[in-house]
């Protein structure tokens, strides 16, 4: 694919039918991380995409370590 001009681009027939995109259908880019940049219908997965980005930036960022037992312990409280 090649974007126009314009910044348009064509989302292949077969992409928009497993996507469920329809004429009319509003959709949103959201760009991870990782520089993956995903389409998808506006309102759906925002959350979920939100959620995996947080995860993504607090990923490896715990700064002690805590056995099995300590984690357990706090779920408890």
């Amino acid at each position: 694919m090649r974007i126009t001009i314009k910044g348009q681009v064509t989302i292949p027939q077969e992409i928009r039918n497993l996507a469920g995109f329809h004429p009319g259908t509003e959709v949103e880019f959201i760009m991870g991380d990782d520089g993956v940049v995903r389409v998808v219908a506006a309102g759906r997965d925002r959350d979920a995409a939100r959620l995996g980005q947080a995860i993504q930036r607090l990923r490896g960022s715990a700064d002690r370590a805590l056995s099995t037992e300590d984690i357990m312990a706090l779920t408890r409280e």
